[in-house]
């Protein structure tokens, strides 16, 4: 019966190593995955909307590149949206309880936040490098309505890679992460072309991106090409670096899960040699990373850091206006009336 998630290919995830029925957690590690998660969330809904906000406020952030930047706001933004409550719902219960549809929903929400993400940083290794390497080349590949265009283009090809989910049913609920997510058991050469497509592939551009820019710019330090050098103005620089670091925290945060997933497909033995601990650590530093982008953002990058500023800053002088006028000049007037009454 499908309703009863917590059971479904129980017997499969046993046969692989999983623990299925008989999976058991310590009480200090269901804390420590709760806390884990619920500062994901909270740090992931805060931060990514403060980047969002901060592109559309800040003329300096309106530029063509930041609309990936958005992007992967917004695919960060949903995993802490639907899917990382019901996986904080099934730790604090021990099993899934929101049954087999919103099983499926928030496996396929999962996976279209991290194609997405792995494809808008792609996008944006792509734009740093014409706009670093190719400027002259760089206002007509990336006018407005061009970068539009490939923003769509990425979530059409994120929404075709996450599809053939459905069909080999690999969304499966996995006890030993208490999520919804891509059962890397169900077939070895499925789950082989998933990490080279949707992590290697993109990995492998990214990787060519970064490191011709990183060539040009010791280039340019060292005065290889004193006369035909493009100029490197330092915020451009700086805005290559936190896209760097961006990469590398998410390359760092996804490598130990892809690199489970591709050990175990390429030998199924490896998976009873695999601790649960490592598994359980891979997919939660996985999730960990959603929340990263944002802080980044405001470590490395002046204009976020000030629009942050004045955001929060706003926000809380309307919270305090409104406290004001509620508990002083309301209340003000109530006692102005007593008097009134009073004295009547």
């Amino acid at each position: 019966h499908k309703e009863n998630v917590s059971v479904v290919n129980e017997d499969r995830l046993w046969e692989e190593g999983a623990p299925g029925q008989q999976h058991q957690s310590f009480p200090w590690v269901v804390t420590l995955l709760a806390g884990v998660l619920i500062t994901t969330i909270v740090v992931d809904v805060i931060g990514n909307l403060l980047v969002i906000v901060s592109v559309f406020r800040n003329r300096k952030l309106r530029k063509a590149g930041n609309a990936f930047v958005v992007s992967l706001a917004l695919a960060d933004l949903v995993v802490a949206i639907y899917p990382y409550p019901l996986v904080l719902t099934a730790i604090f219960h021990d099993g899934w309880i929101a049954g087999y549809i919103h099983c499926q929903i928030s496996g396929f929400l999962m996976g279209l936040s991290v194609i997405g993400s792995i494809f808008n940083i792609t996008g944006i290794a792509i734009n740093r490098y014409c706009y670093i390497c190719h400027s002259l080349k760089y206002d007509k590949l990336f006018s407005n309505s061009n970068t539009m265009c490939y923003v769509v283009l990425v979530w059409a090809l994120t929404i075709l890679a996450i599809v053939p989910n459905w069909f080999v049913e690999s969304l499966q609920y996995d006890p030993r992460v208490y999520s919804c997510t891509f059962a890397q058991s169900v077939s070895s050469l499925y789950t082989i072309t998933v990490v080279v497509v949707h992590f290697i592939l993109p990995i492998g551009i990214v990787t060519y991106c970064y490191l011709r820019i990183w060539i040009l710019v010791i280039q340019v330090r060292r005065r290889v090409k004193p006369d035909s050098r493009p100029k490197i103005k330092p915020h451009d620089l700086r805005n290559f670096l936190t896209m760097f670091v961006v990469f590398v925290l998410f390359a760092v945060c996804w490598a130990p899960l892809n690199l489970i997933g591709l050990a175990v497909a390429l030998d199924s033995r490896l998976s009873r040699a695999i601790p649960e601990w490592l598994f359980t650590a891979s997919y939660f530093m996985a999730y960990f990373n959603s929340c990263l982008n944002a802080v980044v953002y405001g470590v490395l990058n002046h204009n976020f850091r000030k629009e942050y500023k004045r955001i929060v800053l706003i926000i809380f002088k309307f919270h305090s206006g409104r406290f004001f006028i509620e508990h002083y000049v309301k209340g003000g007037w109530k006692k102005m009336d007593l008097c009134c009454n009073f004295r009547a």
